[in-house]
């Protein structure tokens, strides 16, 4: 076999040989150019904000550098926006991006009005594109294109546009696999963002969807008609598209998550499980980067699908605005090629405060950001504005009573709520009422009074359950004491159990309406979908079935109110330990 040298190969090899063996040798006139350096860019990336625009009193545990983890205060809009600026501020290319639910199941001052407010606070923080998660659908299809879009349209109950002009989402909504009738998606599929110019420019291609599951978790009436597709599978057939288009890099932007183990803090990948790692093994292997959420944890993880496959990069910025995940890519403009890409969470440290627990301080090991003055200036009016519509009366009550009193309260709210869907059962959390009942002297409670005891903006869900997981339930919830997952039931309900038997045996009686509950017959029951999801252990729900969406727990419990002239609050325990110590209190 002969092989061919061409003139110039001989010559380098000579030259490199000489270069090699002896250091007096010059080097050769013209040196060999050098790789072009990569491109960098950095995306600022966020996820289930939530409406959050006030400080939200919250924590976040960070590395201590000693091993160890601080509480570091965070969050806040007007942070948010600091925070951003800062991470953008390191990189001359830059790329703003967001895992969906920034809106609904928000605070009062962002969902009194439609979650304009955030909308406009997101827009001028510079959000770029954000994924559809299965929250911006709580108000319908229809309501959703208007935040895109804006205006002043009314779709829901709410009226729109009520403290100034709603221009809608300066950016732009991807819903790769939210499926129209006609085979279309709901909004773009896809993006492509292009960096630099000549022989230097790359592009990043983005997909945007929400989990599968979406249809099942929010309100039949507001999607119909549209469909949710397998993950995976969308994703996989988009990743050829964008590639064709002149994507070097393809950035996947998920309504769906993953979960750390003990001990992981925001920057690390410890044991890490969830719904979306099967996603991730099913994966076109070009897919650079998964931003992603739903869970509301917070993680950074370099995640392989196997030993010869280039590393996944999965990121979380846990909730509410209390996190900027820093996302480095570098692409290299020669190749077109994915060189390098690292990612940290950056906290949105803001002012110390105090809760039930004592004094959170400011941590000196992360930056404390100040606010941004036009979106404070944004926060302030909607506060202002929410103030007033807070302060207005719903209707009287008998008394304030005590918690137990308080929560069948909003048992029986829910119960109320449900019964369209045919609920004859609601449970309510021990842990859900938050605060005691402001009452007035003549029994009257403002909006502000309601949403202080029940602040977090759940919504009733009412679904079919055999009575034995309605036993189970209430076999769990007595088995603790009264502070410890313990549940709340609705009028018609009668439980009795004994503390002195072991747990897991103290039930003695369940009954609905003077007759057991039957192991045996369905029964449609009402609750949060915090507890249908399996807040404070209660996993039994979530088998729960025909799930049926209802109001937010706050307008359930304004409507059982203000239905009466005076509503009775139920002051005598439904749930009553039989042992002697405990009926003798």
């Amino acid at each position: 076999m002969t092989f061919r040298i061409a003139p110039g190969a001989v010559a380098a090899l000579v030259a490199s040989l000489a270069l090699a063996g002896c250091n007096t040798v010059h080097a050769p006139r013209s040196a060999p150019p050098q790789a072009a350096a990569p491109v960098t860019i950095g995306i600022a990336a966020i996820n289930d904000f939530h409406g959050a625009l006030e400080e939200p009193r919250q924590i976040v545990m960070m590395a201590d550098g000693k091993g160890g983890t601080v509480a570091v205060p965070a969050g806040g809009a007007a942070y948010l926006a600091s925070a951003l600026d800062s991470v953008r501020s390191q990189y001359a290319n830059t790329l703003t991006v967001a895992a969906g639910d920034l809106i609904s199941a928000s605070p009062l001052t962002s969902s009194l009005y439609l979650d304009e407010p955030s909308v406009k606070a997101l827009t001028a923080m510079g959000l770029e594109y954000t994924a559809v998660g299965n929250h911006e659908f709580d108000r319908g299809q229809v309501e959703l294109k208007r935040v895109q879009l804006g205006g002043c349209a009314r779709n829901t109950q709410r009226t729109p546009c009520a403290v100034e002009p709603f221009a809608g989402a300066g950016y732009k909504y991807l819903a790769a696999s939210t499926i129209l009738p006609d085979g279309s998606t709901l909004f773009p599929a896809t993006a492509i963002k292009h960096f630099g110019s000549g022989a230097r420019e790359v592009s990043v291609g983005l997909i945007g969807l929400t989990l599968k599951g979406t249809a099942g978790i929010v309100s039949p009436g507001g999607i119909k008609g549209l469909t949710f597709a397998d993950e995976a599978t969308t994703i996989n057939a988009l990743v050829p598209q964008l590639k064709a288009q002149g994507a070097d890099a393809v950035v996947v932007l998920i309504h769906e998550g993953a979960v750390q183990g003990t001990g992981g803090n925001p920057n690390t990948c410890t044991d890490i499980s969830g719904d979306i790692l099967p996603i991730l093994a099913r994966l076109d292997p070009r897919v650079d980067i998964v931003i992603s959420g739903h869970t509301h944890k917070s993680y950074v993880c370099d995640y392989r699908r196997d030993s010869g496959t280039a590393p996944m990069l999965l990121t979380s910025a846990g909730n509410n605005g209390t996190l900027v995940t820093d996302i480095r890519l570098e692409i290299d403009p020669a190749t077109h090629r994915v060189v390098g890409r690292t990612a940290r969470n950056v906290v949105v440290q803001s002012q110390p405060f105090t809760n039930s627990r004592g004094a959170v301080a400011n941590s000196d090991l992360y930056p404390v950001f100040q606010p941004r003055a036009d979106v404070a200036a944004t926060v302030a009016t909607y506060a202002a504005a929410a103030h007033d519509f807070s302060a207005r009366p719903i209707g009287a009550v008998s008394a304030a009573g005590n918690k137990t009193a308080q929560g069948q309260l909003i048992a029986d709210a829910q119960l109320a709520a449900g019964k369209p869907a045919g609920a004859q059962i609601a449970f309510m959390n021990n842990g859900g009422v938050r605060a005691p009942l402001n009452v007035g002297s003549d029994g009257t409670v403002t909006f502000g009074d309601i949403y202080r005891v029940q602040p977090f903006g759940n919504q009733v869900m009412t679904v079919t359950l055999k009575g034995a997981a309605v036993l189970s339930i209430l076999e769990q919830s007595v088995g603790g004491s009264s502070e410890d997952g313990s549940l709340y039931v609705s009028q018609g309900m009668a439980v009795r159990f004994d503390s002195r038997r072991p747990k897991g045996s103290r039930l003695v009686s369940a009954t609905l309406n003077g007759k057991p509950i039957d192991p045996g017959a369905d029964y449609r029951v009402a609750v949060s979908d915090f507890l249908l999801g399996g807040g404070d252990g209660f996993r039994q729900l979530a088998a729960g079935t025909d799930r049926v969406p209802g109001p937010l727990d706050i307008e359930a419990m304004e409507a059982w109110i203000k239905a009466v002239p005076v509503r009775t609050v139920p002051e005598q325990p439904r749930v009553v330990d039989l042992a002697p110590a405990a009926a003798g209190s």
